[in-house]
């Protein structure tokens, strides 16, 4: 089990008059291999839980063990766990500052001490891992670049550290529709073809439901639902009373079956509603 997060609780400005519970008895367990997706309101607590997940933020109650190393011990070598744990922040963009994409890419693996020719291969590696082409791209300045392209050079930087776990932060805030399913594809490649464990924060429900294979919902700083997309969508009513929604064609499926047509309780993506439609017009206008 990759990470492994036991009653785990964290408070900011704890003694002071500003205290504030931002976490609150977490149990979690995220597998080898899992595609696992955050949602909550803002405030409810997903930052600061991924921020615990390679020792950014040390719990006030509780442990996190990552591939058994327990983060909350004070001997444990964190250089070691930040290398398997790749975590990419809101507009990573931000972040780039080396005047090419090779030098930016290539900043963690030199800091680890590799010799140049491994330095090169690692470059390489991570650009055509987020779908862009290294030998066209590393001489030039990635402020030259879409933001769309800048976004996936800065996740290349984390991935070039060869990490286990890969978490983001809202990685496709901000971003154009085509530059957003960029990113979303390259996730769903990099779980795929590298076996990654990936963590996604998202505010997004059609993201979420596209990516993810398993949910977790959190509220006032607790895991308030688990599981499957389709379990956690079914229930439209809960999401609801805590500020989010469904995606959308979860929402239609769930009018259609208000006006009784028998059609799934939730579809996921917009093929799978056209596909339920589509079964109703082959049964006929009944199709109740």
């Amino acid at each position: 089990m990759p990470i492994v997060v036991e009653h785990l609780t964290y408070t900011y400005g704890q003694g002071t008059p500003f205290e504030v519970r931002a976490l609150d008895d977490i149990n979690l367990h995220i597998g080898d291999k899992e595609f696992l997706g955050i949602i909550g309101q803002t405030g409810s607590g997903k930052s600061t839980l991924i921020q615990h997940l390679n020792g950014l933020i040390k719990a006030t109650e509780g442990r996190v063990l990552v591939n058994g190393i327990d983060l909350t011990d004070k001997s444990a070598n964190l250089r070691i766990v930040r290398q398997s744990v790749g975590l990419v922040f809101q507009y990573p963009e931000h972040q780039l500052f080396e005047e090419t994409i090779y030098k930016d890419v290539a900043f963690g693996p030199k800091n680890l001490g590799l010799p140049d020719e491994k330095v090169k291969e690692r470059v390489h590696e991570a650009l055509e891992l987020v779908g862009l082409d290294a030998n066209t791209m590393v001489d030039r300045s990635p402020f030259e670049l879409s933001g769309g392209q800048m976004r996936r050079v800065a996740i290349a930087g984390v991935l070039a550290m060869q990490p286990q776990i890969l978490i983001l932060d809202e990685p496709t805030a901000g971003l154009d529709p085509r530059g957003r399913d960029e990113i979303l594809d390259q996730l769903v490649s990099l779980h795929e073809r590298k076996s990654m464990t990936v963590v996604l924060v998202s505010h997004s429900m059609e993201e979420i439901a596209r990516v993810a294979t398993r949910l977790i919902v959190m509220h006032d700083g607790k895991i308030i639902v688990q599981g499957s997309p389709r379990e956690v969508f079914t229930d439209a009513q809960r999401l609801r009373s805590i500020g989010l929604g469904v995606p959308q064609v979860a929402e239609l499926m769930q009018a259609l079956q208000q006006r009784g047509y028998q059609v799934p309780p939730v579809a996921l993506t917009v093929g799978e509603a056209r596909q339920a439609i589509l079964g109703l017009s082959a049964k006929g206008a009944g199709g109740r």
